[in-house]
């Protein structure tokens, strides 16, 4: 079995109303709860939309230092994960297609090395 992340950036999610919005939490609730049926299901969660929340570690001049805020300063930012435990790409990009008709934005799917 290979774990696969399957994500997306919050800028792809677009501009919804709140009923829209309410009415998409059910359906990817469900397929979460598919991919739990299914043993797959490794994580599953998304992401606090405040970027200011945000900080980084970084240690890569010798001495730690933790900087509030994103590590690099972008107009994107990674709004939420699922990650499964799948036999295949194909399996994979199964999952990565429910969870995208489910939200109605698209997924990125990567192999967790």
């Amino acid at each position: 079995m290979t774990q696969y992340i399957i994500y997306f950036n919050q800028q792809w999610v677009g501009d919804h109303s709140e009923e829209w919005f309410t009415a998409r939490g059910p359906l990817a609730r469900a397929v979460v709860e598919e991919a739990k049926d299914a043993g797959v299901y490794v994580f599953a969660g998304g992401l606090d939309e405040d970027i200011d929340t945000a900080f980084s570690a970084d240690a890569t001049s010798g001495t730690l230092e933790f900087t509030d805020g994103p590590f690099v300063e972008t107009k994107e930012f990674l709004g939420g994960l699922t990650v499964v435990d799948v036999p295949d790409v194909d399996t994979a990009k199964l999952w990565a297609g429910k969870l995208a008709e489910a939200c109605g934005w698209p997924q990125e799917v990567r192999r967790v090395g």
